[in-house]
């Protein structure tokens, strides 16, 4: 078998037995039955994922950046130019990102993975993805499938077995990660261009119109935001990707990094480890990864919603609810690892939280 093939056959439902203990935990403690809200669904999730209450607290926690080029760039999807990607990876690598100081704030690590940026990388960053781990300096990894993708809104975006071959990338990064002690990771993107990809993918795999799904990016007017629904749809009638063929879908259609994202997913899901969902980038690529292991999603938690529309679509496909909303577009990894925190804390109340009974407080 390959190593999606294994990957995915290691995915397992959420454990019945383990939810059941975290949700007659959560009635003993010293709160309100249902006070901390969502947080207390959450807990009982994070129990099922790793199948023992209390769940093991999510850390630490490494932000992958994924990074890739897009050929439909030439269609002017975007009015930052191509190089911007190569420029950001260096900006992250020095540590000047705003999921930098997202992270510094929070204690979590930043591994940086080029799996089809275009540019060639001259760095001096440190390249093993499993060192990333309780360092402080940001690593790179070198994962390059090819340098950018094909434009989609006229040929495939790559081959199908280069779209395998980025998915295991991801599961690879994801398994190095686990495997040198990382307990939640979270998902980061960079790509100029990438969210004309991310609304095919959504709208491919939920069924939802491309006018739905196509936001405005990094900030596009009005005459380059109709232009890009109007690649979107012809991508979309060019190919007409099957959603039952979610490598095929992603070939077609996605990106590099959406690609490795959805294997990053899977990886995290089969070392049954909690996956923060980032924004529209990883939704997206949420979906692929839900597409070829369904019970992958109780591995996920969606940090944010983004301000990206696509992003609301995907969510609500995977039934899934943003802890958080304060109106994020950048990517990166800014809002799954802003949201870290309340994620940890939801494994915490099960952990630290007194029973009425060990605290003597008179229950209702």
């Amino acid at each position: 078998m390959s190593l999606l093939a294994d990957t995915v056959a290691a995915i397992r439902p959420l454990d019945p037995a383990a939810m059941a203990a975290a949700h007659a935990r959560q009635a003993t403690l010293t709160k309100p039955p249902g006070s901390l809200g969502s947080l207390e669904d959450l807990g009982v999730r994070l129990a099922g994922l790793a199948g023992t209450s209390p769940p093991p607290l999510p850390e630490p926690a490494v932000v992958a950046v994924f990074a890739g080029d897009h050929g439909v760039h030439a269609q002017a999807v975007s009015p930052w130019p191509q190089e911007v990607t190569a420029q950001m990876v260096a900006n992250f690598l020095a540590g000047g990102a705003v999921v930098n100081a997202f992270a510094r704030q929070t204690g979590a690590e930043v591994v940086v993975v080029d799996v089809g940026v275009a540019t060639p990388l001259l760095t001096d960053a440190p390249t093993d993805a499993a060192s990333a781990v309780g360092s402080r300096r940001p690593r790179l990894v070198r994962a390059n499938v090819r340098r950018g993708t094909g434009d989609l809104s006229v040929e495939a975006a790559m081959t199908r077995d280069e779209a395998v071959a980025a998915v295991e990338a991801g599961i690879r990064v994801a398994a190095d990660l686990v495997d040198n002690g990382a307990r939640c990771l979270v998902t980061g993107d960079m790509g100029i261009g990438n969210t004309t990809p991310a609304a095919a993918l959504i709208a491919a795999f939920t069924g939802a119109a491309a006018a739905d799904v196509t936001g405005r990016g990094t900030g596009i007017d009005d005459e380059t935001h109709g232009r890009k629904v109007g690649i979107v749809q012809r991508a979309l009638a060019l190919h007409r990707p099957d959603p039952g063929d979610p490598v095929g879908v992603l070939a077609a259609v996605g990106g590099l990094e959406h690609a490795a994202l959805a294997g990053f997913v899977l990886g995290g899901a089969a070392r049954r480890v909690p996956v923060i969902l980032d924004g529209v980038i990883a939704d997206s690529a949420a979906l692929a990864a839900a597409a070829l292991a369904p019970d992958a999603v109780g591995a996920m938690v969606a940090g944010h919603r983004s301000a990206e529309p696509g992003a609301s679509v995907a969510l609500r496909h995977l039934g899934l609810e943003p802890l958080v909303d304060l109106g994020l577009r950048l990517g990166e990894g800014t809002g799954a690892v802003l949201a870290w925190p309340i994620v940890a804390s939801a494994a915490r109340v099960l952990h630290d939280v007194a029973t009425f009974d060990s605290a003597g407080v008179a229950e209702k």
